[in-house]
């Protein structure tokens, strides 16, 4: 038996759902379906544009229910616009940090040096192809890195005809 208003499980672990929209029409958010958290990532993330101070607040309010809070967000400035050094989402101050981590990946910071690498999906792929990557990432026993995952899902621009063999 749980008090009126606490939550049965814990925030500090990963939810058992296997997908949960951030907000209708924005990003789509799916977390590992197990608390072991052995594979490389600890999720996926497609969100539709690269405007960091429009798709992060979703994100973090939807991780800080499931995680607790959020103290740092690390990501790679040069496939993100305009990257604020920090952000206010639901009154609580969430730090960003720039690295070459590549387009294809955010870490999560909970607490002091609990981390959580997403997998961030192109906001220009189709369905489809979103959903495959991101339901690779997300298997518990999944050894592929976020870039792996993508060029082995994600169609190839195509630059013009096909050349005959």
């Amino acid at each position: 038996m749980t008090d009126a208003g606490t939550s049965p499980t814990s925030p500090l672990l990963l939810p058992d759902e296997v997908h949960r929209a951030v907000r209708p029409g924005t990003a789509l958010l799916r977390l590992e379906t197990t608390r072991s958290r052995q594979g490389l990532l600890d999720g996926a993330w497609w969100p539709r544009t690269r405007d960091v101070e429009r798709e992060f607040p979703p994100l973090v309010t939807a991780l800080t229910e499931h995680l607790g809070p959020l103290t740092r967000v690390g990501l790679d400035a040069s496939a993100w616009n305009g990257i604020p050094t920090r952000l206010t989402v639901d009154g609580r101050v969430v730090h960003f940090d720039s690295f070459p981590v590549g387009d294809d990946t955010v870490l999560i910071t909970r607490g002091d040096e609990d981390h959580f690498a997403l997998m961030v999906v192109p906001p220009d792929t189709e369905p489809e192809a979103a959903r495959t990557a991101m339901a690779r990432a997300v298997r518990a026993d999944n050894v592929a890195r976020a870039a792996e995952i993508l060029v082995a899902v994600l169609p190839s621009p195509t630059t013009g005809p096909e050349e005959p063999s």
